[in-house]
């Protein structure tokens, strides 16, 4: 017995469209709000930013950081029940890495409809630790008072400022790459707007394709 089932399950094309949208915001609204006071010998250019200004540029921020934190929340959840994490995200092994990583370069790395690779793996599992990262930093920049544990276990709230920083160019890097990626292979968008359908029959194999 067979059946068609979706290369992208709903719950995951929708948080992964949603965060796409907590993530742009933030980022541009997060460049304004660091434009107002740098701590690097450089700003961002106004067209890239959002908010045009310090308090509109909180106010988007705070807008998406809820957004982003539910919507990321919802996706943990759905991930770990569903077993999504463990059957497409694990296991990551420095060896797999580094062979797809040697494949990679020289042009003969496979890319499989409905399913990662070990750098794709790493990747993915990398950006969630990175939104982790930048959740906590951001919150105690938000509130380094109340908030005084999570601060000081970051440095302070200038160090905190700082790793809020760092993790949100490690997520912006991470969106580079990814476009990158699927403008190479364009043909994986489709199936993450409208889940697309891989033919499977009921085995371990075709589970491991979902």
């Amino acid at each position: 017995m067979r059946r068609n089932r979706p290369i992208h399950p709903l719950p995951l094309r929708i948080t992964h469209w949603l965060n796409a949208i907590a993530i742009i915001t933030l980022i541009g609204s997060g460049w304004e709000i660091y434009d107002a006071s740098p701590f690097l010998p450089f700003t961002f250019p106004q067209w890239a930013t959002i908010g045009q200004w310090l308090g509109g540029a909180i106010a988007w921020h705070l807008a998406a950081i809820w957004l982003l934190m539910l919507n990321g929340l919802a996706y943990l959840v759905w991930g770990t029940a569903s077993g999504h994490f463990r059957r497409k995200l694990l296991p990551v092994t420095p060896r797999a890495v580094l062979r797809d990583v040697w494949a990679a370069l020289r042009l003969r790395l496979p890319h499989e409809v409905g399913a990662y690779n070990a750098v794709q793996r790493l990747l993915y599992l990398g950006v969630i630790a990175l939104g982790l990262l930048a959740v906590l930093s951001g919150l105690a920049v938000w509130k380094p008072v109340q908030l005084w544990l999570l601060s000081d276990l970051f440095g302070g709230f200038f160090d905190s400022r700082v790793v809020h920083f760092v993790a949100m160019a490690g997520i912006s890097a991470f969106l580079i790459v990814h476009v990158l990626l699927v403008a190479l292979v364009p043909r994986v968008l489709p199936a993450m707007i409208t889940g697309g359908r891989l033919p499977a029959p009921l085995t371990q194999t075709t589970e491991a394709a979902e």
